[in-house]
């Protein structure tokens, strides 16, 4: 008789190298910090190789600067903290750089306006969708869209105390990206459906970020009975 495979199990992925595009944005900076300090080798890709390696010279670990070509080239996962706005056009000019990765998008598609944050339609459905769509060769996984860039970038702050969903349609890439969300300290990786479900997640950071206005906190998201 067969043994379904244990849901739980996490890959070993303390090997591997982990690209950030747009690592000197807030978001892809704490992502990088944590994931260093945590004993990941990083590579933060920039526009400018000069600042990717500034930001890279102030962290602890085996961290890196280089452009973004140059990052998602070297990276075995490489990990897109971009803003939407341009997101596709990038995605799209590193398509052969990025072949044979696996891609994690944690893009919010948000507008704000006078009311605060909310969700822009997307053609494709979600961000991530989009990255699927001109990244034929790449493995996309939609995930780390709810964490705080603040507490991410805060040294007082030790333990970050939130799930990770990920999404995606290869479930081989999926346990690499919650492995590698629980090498920071307090964070667990969940898997949260197919890319096509990335729409609603990538949407709800925009009701995060009113429920962080509202009490001023850094709420983040946990599910239970898991």
């Amino acid at each position: 008789m067969t043994t379904a495979p244990d849901p739980y199990a996490l890959p070993d992925v303390s090997d591997i190298t982990v690209s950030v595009l747009g690592g000197t944005g807030e978001q892809g900076r704490g992502l990088a910090k944590r994931l260093a300090a945590a004993g990941q080798r990083i590579i933060i890709g920039s526009r400018s190789a000069e600042r990717a390696e500034e930001i890279a010279a102030g962290m602890t670990g085996d961290v890196r600067g280089a452009t973004n070509a140059q990052a998602a080239a070297e990276g075995e996962i490489v990990i897109v903290a971009v803003p939407w706005d341009g997101h596709g056009e990038l995605l799209e000019s590193l398509a052969d750089e990025l072949a044979g990765r696996i891609v994690v998008d944690c893009v919010n598609p948000l507008g704000f306006d006078k009311q605060g944050a909310f969700a822009l339609d997307v053609p494709e459905g979600s961000a991530a969708q989009q990255a699927a769509g001109v990244l034929p060769e790449s493995k996309v996984v939609a995930a780390f869209h709810h964490i705080s860039a603040v507490l991410l970038l805060d040294d007082d702050v030790e333990s970050i105390d939130t799930d990770v969903l990920v999404l995606g349609d290869d479930r081989e890439a999926t346990d690499m990206v919650r492995a590698l969300a629980a090498r920071i300290p307090g964070i667990r990786g969940v898997y949260g459906g197919r890319l096509r479900n990335a729409g609603q997640v990538e949407a709800f950071t925009a009701n995060l970020i009113s429920m962080n206005r509202r009490y001023k906190a850094h709420a983040g998201v946990r599910i239970t009975d898991v």
